[in-house]
């Protein structure tokens, strides 16, 4: 502190510090301690191991003083591959999330988690909290290492454990399939499950009858689903992909395939369909049989001539054919022919009143279409591409829009050569000019882009995909012999079922020509 002197002068004058010491002793709180537990599986012997861990450490954390416990969290009788599907866990982290703990107590590693990541995860948040874990078999408290090192090699180890683990269960399984000793948890559509033995039930007999039976008469799985439903069989809702699952399930003819998914090798474990990735074990005779081999053959059969006719021009006219109602028009297959109907025909009676259409009349229609535009369509084409270059020219020449740009256009021109010549005389310095250049150039570039915009319309457009559709009728054969998918995919954009009578057609470039639909009889 400075003092002023009698005589004026100054002097520092030592200054007083009271020192407030720290505490002698920190008073200790017990340190909140929690437990956590698992097991792998819900046998009985595991679930002993369950009650014994959580006895061993209510007694462990009870018996010590400087503890307090604050629960014991248990996940019993699930994998531990996942952190997501231990509820207890999850209940664990969000207590420490909250402050109510500062230590848990684990048996080992492969106890916490049983891959690195997850390990990981859930440590480096704990410490972060400020909580420590304690790994009693390995020796490892987290709050006593500077590294997570030994966690992660810990936790790696652990990770192996458990695909070997998982790797003597899957040949478990692949054992008894390969001798034929295994036996399915849920029985398919149909059949009760006794003791490992499928039977048959009377309505699932009734019912998987109907379903081969319908769709070896021509009906398709949409149809029979509808049925099933009407009839509200096994009191399930039923959709195609129901019956298809019925339909191709070897089952109902007495036999398995075996492993048609599998589970893969790496974290997390992921169910994929076999498609040849590993093998299947084929069972003859393996249950009760509902309907014969030769029916069961047949289906299939048939579902593969099907699916090789649909994939013929569905394919093409999928997504493009319409109703003029305004709805999609959608496949339908019935006794050996393919339609194309009205989606709100078929769904909302009197609605729209629109038939269906044979696929074979769409695609003579089409063929029609195509000697037309290839023998006579140049013509007409040669005129819309006129019209719309006039469109074009009439819109450069008397768009008020297009001539105030030209004007500003041609006055920055004017300013950059008068700058040029400026510059030329030493009339400007290089850094004015470049800086002045710089911005006139920027200005340019924009109303030239402002131009395009406004000139760059849908009758450019249009222009430069009538002149396509021009270069594939010139390629394109004098005749076809049958629908050409290739052809109408680069020709047609649109299908339009006009009425009862015809055919609309809307041309990649959006020209709409009319054909007659020629119903034929049968």
């Amino acid at each position: 502190m400075v003092k002023k002197q009698t005589d004026g002068s100054l002097a520092l004058e030592q200054q007083r510090v009271i020192v407030i010491p720290a505490h002698d002793e920190i008073v200790a709180r017990k340190l909140r301690v929690a437990a956590y537990a698992r097991v792998s599986s819900s046998s009985e012997d595991q679930l002993n191991s369950y009650r014994v861990q959580n006895q061993y450490y209510s007694e462990l954390i009870s018996s010590n003083p400087d503890w307090e416990m604050v629960d014991i969290y248990a996940d019993e009788g699930i994998t531990g591959t996942s952190v997501e599907k231990r509820e207890d866990f999850q209940r664990m982290m969000q207590d420490c999330r909250k402050g109510k703990i500062d230590r848990i107590l684990v048996k080992s590693i492969s106890r916490f988690a049983r891959n690195t990541k997850d390990c990981l995860a859930a440590v480096r948040e704990l410490k972060e909290l400020g909580v420590s874990v304690q790994f009693e078999e390995q020796g490892i408290d987290t709050s006593k290492v500077s590294s997570e090192m030994v966690t992660a090699i810990m936790a790696s180890l652990a990770q192996k454990q458990s695909e070997s683990i998982s790797g003597n269960t899957r040949m478990g399984i692949q054992w008894r399939m390969e001798s034929g000793h295994f036996h399915i948890s849920n029985p398919p559509l149909g059949y009760n499950l006794e003791e490992g033995v499928l039977s048959a039930t009377e309505d699932g007999i009734s019912v998987v009858k109907f379903i081969f039976d319908s769709y070896l008469s021509g009906k398709n799985s949409r149809e029979i689903s509808e049925k099933l439903n009407s009839q509200q069989a096994l009191n399930r809702t039923w959709t195609s992909k129901t019956v298809d699952y019925v339909l191709q399930n070897e089952r109902y003819a007495g036999n398995a395939l075996l492993q048609k998914r599998y589970t893969t090798d790496s974290f997390p474990r992921v169910k994929k369909r076999n498609h040849g990735e590993r093998m299947q074990y084929y069972i003859a005779d393996s249950n009760e049989a509902i309907i014969t081999q030769e029916q069961f053959d047949r289906a299939q059969a048939l579902r593969k001539n099907r699916k090789a006719e649909q994939s013929k021009n569905i394919r093409a006219y999928s997504k493009r054919c319409y109703c003029s109602c305004g709805s999609r028009c959608r496949s339908k297959h019935i006794n050996q022919i393919w339609y194309w109907v009205c989606v709100a025909h078929e769904e909302q009676k009197g609605v729209c009143q629109i038939k269906q259409v044979p696929e074979e009349t769409i695609n003579a229609a089409f063929c029609r279409l195509y000697y037309k535009l290839k023998h006579q369509g140049n013509p007409i084409f040669t005129q819309m591409l006129s019209n719309l270059q006039k469109i074009r020219y009439s819109r450069m020449l008397w768009s008020e829009d297009v001539i105030s740009l030209n004007k500003k256009i041609s006055d920055i021109l004017s300013q950059v050569q008068f700058l040029t010549q400026l510059q030329q005389a030493g009339g400007v310095d290089p850094d004015t000019f470049i800086s002045s250049n710089n911005k006139l150039s920027e200005q340019l570039r924009r109303l030239k882009q402002e131009k395009a915009r406004l000139l760059d319309t849908d009758s450019d457009d249009l222009a430069d995909r009538t002149r396509d559709l021009m270069d594939v009728l010139v390629d394109g054969p004098d005749f076809l012999d049958g629908f050409d998918a290739e052809l109408f995919d680069a020709l047609v954009d649109k299908i339009i079922v006009d009425s009862n009578e015809r055919l609309r057609f809307r041309l990649k470039n959006s020209l709409e020509l009319l054909e007659q639909i020629e119903r034929t009889r049968r």
